[in-house]
């Protein structure tokens, strides 16, 4: 499936659950048309993880996941050799005897030792066409690693000294995300198309809702959806992101719950809320007084 113009972006992806504004798909159409990666950068819970995995769905495209890490290098996120079975191989042969230096290294270092990390499975062909390649939370990374995707993105091609260099016939479709606890580098950025994902209004927030717990009445999702909101507008250490809003009615729902309470958000604010310091805020009459303001904000039905 091909998405020929921006509307079909927003169709495709909403047929897989993920509603999205037309900024957002414009950048997504851009960046399948011109086959450029899509850096998408946010708060935390806003959705950029989950537009790859649409978008892959949506496409029919196999999804590759590198979960960046501090200390995450350049070989853990390409390839490794499996050392185990290269000295069961090297026991096997001088248990038989008689094995050439020169070929049983040859064979060590052959593909069939080979254990495939993220960006060199998205250099091989797949089913179905070119794979989405998701760089999840690159800020969690640090320079030397950037610089290696720097080269790694702009000819889709790895090197492994013992096999050479392998390219990829058809590049990838690279979706980049970040937290933005750090900055990344200008020269990575440059290379990509931008967004900024930010948390979503009210009605498409009601729209994600909707479509991730459908089983919630929308009384009960217009009273989740303006708390959310409101509790947003807190000074909090962590801000709630579009998954504590989808998880915390799936809580309510599992507790049948037809209407918020201050009891109610007090006994389910771990669901919403994971710092204990940002609980504390919500204590005593701070929950009832959030409710009522958000009840007040609420549209007309």
């Amino acid at each position: 499936m091909a998405f020929n113009d921006i509307d079909a972006v927003q169709a495709g992806l909403g047929d897989q659950g993920y509603i999205c504004g037309r900024s957002l798909a414009t950048v997504v159409f851009l960046a399948l048309r011109l086959g450029r990666p899509l850096f998408l950068e946010g708060e935390a819970g806003t959705g950029k993880t989950e537009i790859a995995k649409a978008l892959a769905l949506a496409l029919g495209r196999r999804l590759i996941r590198l979960q960046c890490y501090e200390g995450l290098d350049a070989s853990s996120a390409v390839y490794e050799w499996n050392f185990a079975e290269q000295m069961i191989a090297i026991r096997t042969a001088e248990a038989v005897g008689g094995a050439d230096r020169a070929s049983l290294k040859s064979e060590l270092f052959s593909e069939d030792y080979l254990i495939e990390r993220p960006l060199l499975q998205a250099m091989r062909p797949q089913p179905g066409g070119a794979p989405i390649l998701l760089i999840d939370e690159l800020d969690r990374t640090d320079a030397p690693f950037e610089a290696f995707l720097l080269e790694a993105l702009s000819d889709f091609q790895v090197t492994i000294p013992e096999l050479g260099t392998i390219k990829a016939a058809e590049p990838p479709i690279v979706i980049l995300t970040s937290n933005r606890t750090r900055e990344v580098h200008d020269a990575l950025k440059r290379r990509c198309l931008y967004h900024w994902v930010d948390y979503p209004d009210y009605d498409r927030e009601i729209a994600i809702l909707q479509s991730r717990a459908p089983a919630a009445s929308a009384a009960l999702s217009a009273e989740v959806v303006a708390f959310v909101q409101r509790l947003r507008q807190e000074d909090l250490y962590k801000k709630p992101g579009v998954a504590e809003t989808i998880d915390w009615a799936k809580c309510l729902l599992a507790l049948d719950v037809v209407n918020l309470s201050p009891a109610v958000i007090s006994d389910t604010l771990g669901a919403i809320l994971k710092y204990q310091d940002d609980i504390q805020k919500l204590q005593n009459h701070a929950a009832s007084r959030l409710l009522d303001e958000a009840r007040a904000n609420l549209p007309p039905a």
